[in-house]
């Protein structure tokens, strides 16, 4: 099998699994809290156990000033995953899922606050149109509280994703999987304190295996090995493989899907994403996840968009 051919299917299979990801918590039924913390805990024994046996933690990279970064990052990355999984309990997966991926807007206008950088009438143009896609997404009345309240809970999930993006990318010289080794163990004394260790069913403990080992540990594995075999191009065009498979799962499994004026919007929020993405990736902007021309140490977001 060729490089990029391996590489298109093994981010391919790790988007699938990510758009599996709203069952296993929903699935779980542990609140929110609770979902991210064992997310967290049996992640980080994933994520420990691969990086030892590649021996990944040998000239690991990471200086006091790296590993604080990291941890930043990995506070945004933590409470990003709360915020997604009440979308999840408020609306659906599916709506939740679509909003979520407004998260290329916001980390163009963190770069424009922060870093001064220019927002072209071109950028301008795809942020128009994916809030009017938002807006025909949303479908919110106002005396709609649960649909208001999981739209304001994606929309957090989704800033503070770009706000992890926006921290993590200058984490250089690392192995991503080191940095999101890191994340995951900052969140477990972070939401220590909200977790009820009875609160879990006995039914329940598989599910939260599963998005520890599954959706942190092998999904995270495959994603950074695809990183280092695809053209940037690619990799933003297969990401949308996520909320594609995650729609139809909220379907199939709980029969939701979103309406005939609903769906006009996705595919104006999915194309003008694309568009920024690929323009954000180019070599005159932010460092894009490793591919084929970058070095095995170069960092990337420890979540990047699989949730």
């Amino acid at each position: 099998m060729r490089n990029e051919t391996r590489g298109t299917v093994e981010l391919t299979l790790a988007m699938a699994l990510s758009g599996t990801l709203g069952v296993f918590v929903v699935e779980s039924g542990a609140s929110p809290f609770e979902v991210v913390f064992f997310r967290c805990l049996f992640g980080a024994l994933a994520l420990g156990a691969y990086s030892l046996v590649r021996g990944f933690f040998r000239g690991h990279g990471f200086t006091a000033k790296k590993l604080g970064t990291a941890a930043l990052g990995g506070v945004f990355i933590v409470f990003n995953w709360v915020f997604l999984f009440e979308a999840y309990a408020a609306t659906s997966i599916s709506f939740a899922t679509v909003v979520y991926h407004t998260q290329p807007f916001f980390l163009v206008v963190l770069g424009a606050v922060f870093l001064r950088e220019r927002i072209s009438a071109g950028k301008l143009g795809w942020l128009a149109l994916a809030f009017a896609g938002l807006v025909l997404v949303s479908g919110v009345r106002p005396g709609d509280t649960a649909s208001l309240a999981g739209l304001g809970f994606a929309l957090a999930a989704a800033v503070l994703y770009a706000l992890a993006t926006f921290v993590t990318k200058r984490v250089t010289g690392v192995r991503p999987h080191l940095i999101a080794l890191v994340q995951v163990l900052v969140g477990m004394p972070l939401l220590l304190p909200f977790v009820r260790f009875g609160g879990v069913s006995g039914g329940g403990w598989g599910w939260l295996v599963g998005l520890g080992f599954i959706h942190t540990g092998l999904m995270y594995v495959l994603m950074y090995a695809a990183y280092a075999k695809l053209p940037t191009a690619k990799i933003a065009v297969l990401a949308f493989t996520y909320p594609a498979v995650a729609m139809g799962v909220d379907w199939a499994v709980y029969g939701h899907h979103i309406g005939l004026v609903q769906a006009l919007g996705v595919p104006l929020i999915v194309l003008a994403s694309l568009k920024v993405t690929l323009a954000a990736r180019t070599p005159a902007a932010a460092p894009a996840p490793r591919t084929a021309a970058r070095g095995p140490e170069d960092a990337c977001p420890a979540a990047t968009r699989a949730g």
